[in-house]
């Protein structure tokens, strides 16, 4: 259903701080950078587009806002992830919009995690596989 998500940034050299340790903990690095723009995915991805976070500086030059009511899920493959990235989050100054867990109320495997960019973009971190003792 989607592209890419782009978040814009006032300031692009702390949001590459933040999204370079988050993102390493689901798999993704930063593969292009430029004056106003960084983006995240798998290097085969980052070319065409596709499956990609973007970082920019907005292009009207007016300063960056977030949404009331939006946020950027991501997923994670295991809950593990979740508990790392949210862990990165905390640790880079992110803000915390609830700590991993299931939240069954949105679905019995629901296991996610809610944080603020250094932006204020709501970030939720989320792994929806089924948990076993084996692992997920």
């Amino acid at each position: 259903m989607f592209s890419h998500i782009v978040l814009g940034t006032n300031d692009l050299k702390a949001a590459t701080v933040f999204y370079d340790q988050v993102m390493a903990t689901l798999g993704y690095a930063r593969h292009d950078t430029g004056d106003t723009y960084a983006g995240y995915g798998k290097a085969t991805d980052i070319g065409s587009g596709q499956n990609c976070l973007w970082i920019n500086m907005p292009l009207d030059g007016k300063p960056a806002t977030i949404g009331n009511g939006t946020n950027i899920a991501l997923l994670a493959e295991d809950r593990q992830a979740v508990d790392a990235f949210h862990a990165a989050a905390m640790d880079q100054g992110g803000q915390d919009e609830g700590a991993p867990g299931l939240r069954s109320e949105v679905h019995p495997h629901f296991y996610a995690a809610y944080c603020r960019d250094p932006d204020g973009h709501k970030l939720v971190i989320v792994c929806h596989k089924v948990f076993s003792d084996a692992g997920d």
